[in-house]
């Protein structure tokens, strides 16, 4: 019998506890450690926190899907992993610490065959000085953040429809945070929200971004087909932006939040502030800060993971100019190189290089996205892991799935506001997500797959999309024939 432990149980994670319990069936043991009760869908974090979506609506408990799966669910947070064992046994394992509220700070080790690292990002608020939902700011990026969120933008409200303006600012926190997405959807809802309370005329709102232009989200831009013609993701996104009289700024790396005001340097090297009533930025990632050691019980942390702490994969990482990078440079199997028994996909990999152009001030401060890897990306990553790791626990010698992001498509649809008959979102196609420049040199990606329009009916689309991946994560019947 083979262990496969899982790390994480968000959608990389989740996905590849799913497709291996149904490739390995009772024949094998399937553990997934995650410090959560909950999955959540975060794509729908956004709803929540413009009150359209309760935190019940957009989670549920592991638990009983794990427990009818047959997978053996362990509420921890990973600590350390072994990958050599302790000199006794040869066999892998990973320490970890409880969090399930009845055996708190208790640690264990779990062995395993196969190990997958799919903790997701660490959300790295103490990178920015006085950022966070318990500082200055808040966010949207976990579903009581959400809610948090929403629940003071309330109080700002009902301050605009007692007459009083004021002053929203959304966008990233930090000089190099990524997930502007997010921002982005949240920034079109709170708008939303305010004009159809008539309240347009009392609300001050305004985009901050570490962007170059708007639409960059980390992936250099785009060019969409809409009708025919190739329009870039600037345009798409500034339309947007002015339809709903928000405000932007750009190339803005944000290093503190005060109570009611961010200080930000700007690509130009100019120090600036904005001041505020009500504030969601993103904050940037890191990995969760797992350690590694071998046998000897010698620290090996630099070598399996990244400076960023995200874990070393099957990529090039090989230190050269932005403009020397190729797509095959990105890995395609997210298996760690120095153990072979060891994959980390979605946002716990480290990425080779940024998709958008690094750029600094003259102080030297990055000003820049770092490459996303959320959403479907992810949940594709998760899948092939899980198939790779069951086809050779069945005896496999090579692997047969592989999904580079620079060979990945991926479909995005951005909510631009709830409403059953006058909301709005935007559909977007890209292929591949990072950019081929010697197979696509015109724009870097083919064009008839990377399309995108902006209605009602991409409102109905995400709206859909929300309940058919519910239905999937909870393995309701047929499930793995929705997409990932």
């Amino acid at each position: 019998m083979a262990k496969v432990v899982v790390l994480g149980a968000g959608v990389s994670g989740h996905t590849a506890a799913s497709f291996l319990k149904k490739k390995l069936g009772k024949h094998h043991e399937v553990v997934v450690v995650t410090p959560n009760a909950y999955y959540q869908w975060i794509p729908s974090n956004i709803w929540v926190g413009v009150g359209r979506m309760t935190i019940d609506d957009v989670r549920f408990e592991l638990k009983k899907v794990y427990n009818r799966w047959g997978i053996i669910l362990k509420q921890a947070k990973a600590i350390e992993i072994h990958p050599e064992g302790d000199g006794q046994s040869a066999r892998g394992y990973v320490t970890i610490e409880y969090t399930d509220g009845v055996r708190n700070g208790e640690r264990e080790m779990v062995d395993y065959d196969y190990l997958v690292n799919a903790t997701g990002p660490k959300l790295n608020f103490d990178a920015t000085e006085g950022l966070g939902p318990d500082k200055n700011s808040f966010s949207v990026c976990t579903y009581g953040h959400a809610a948090h969120a929403w629940e003071h933008l309330q109080d700002n409200i009902k301050k605009m429809q007692a007459g009083q303006k004021q002053r929203i600012l959304i966008g990233t926190g930090h000089a190099m945070a990524t997930c502007q997405g997010a921002a982005f959807e949240y920034i079109l809802n709170v708008a939303y929200e305010i004009s159809k309370l008539g309240l347009s005329d009392k609300a001050q709102i305004t985009w901050i971004s570490n962007e170059y232009e708007l639409g960059d989200f980390g992936m250099a831009g785009a060019f969409i087909n809409r009708g025919g013609y190739y329009t870039p993701t600037k345009v798409f996104t500034e339309s947007l932006m002015a339809e709903y009289g928000i405000n932007w700024i750009r190339r803005a790396g944000v290093h503190q939040v005060d109570p009611g005001k961010v200080y930000y340097e700007t690509l130009e090297g100019e120090e600036k502030s904005q001041e505020f009533d009500f504030a969601m930025l993103i904050p940037s990632f890191s990995g969760v800060g797992l350690t590694s050691y071998d046998k000897s019980g010698a620290d090996i942390t630099e070598k399996m993971f990244a400076p960023n702490k995200f874990m070393k994969v099957d990529a090039d990482y090989t230190a050269k100019p932005f403009e020397d990078w190729e797509a095959d440079d990105w890995p395609s199997i997210y298996q760690n190189p120095l153990f072979k028994n060891i994959y980390a996909p979605g946002i716990a990999f480290a990425p080779p290089h940024p998709i958008s152009k690094p750029m600094s001030s003259p102080s030297g401060r990055q000003i820049f996205p770092t490459a996303p890897r959320t959403g479907m990306p992810a949940g594709v990553m998760g899948k092939i892991v899980a198939l790779n790791i069951a086809e050779k626990i069945q005896g496999a010698e090579e692997h047969q799935h592989k999904a580079s992001m620079s060979r990945m498509g991926a479909a995005c649809v951005v909510s631009a506001g709830f409403g059953s008959l006058d909301g709005l979102g935007a559909s977007m196609t890209l292929f591949p997500v990072v950019p081929d420049w010697e197979k696509y040199p015109d724009w870097g990606r083919d064009m008839n797959y990377s399309l995108g329009e902006a209605g009602l009916a991409g409102h109905w689309l995400k709206v859909i999309l929300h309940y058919l991946f519910f239905h999937k994560a909870k393995g309701y019947p047929f499930w793995w024939l929705i997409p990932e």
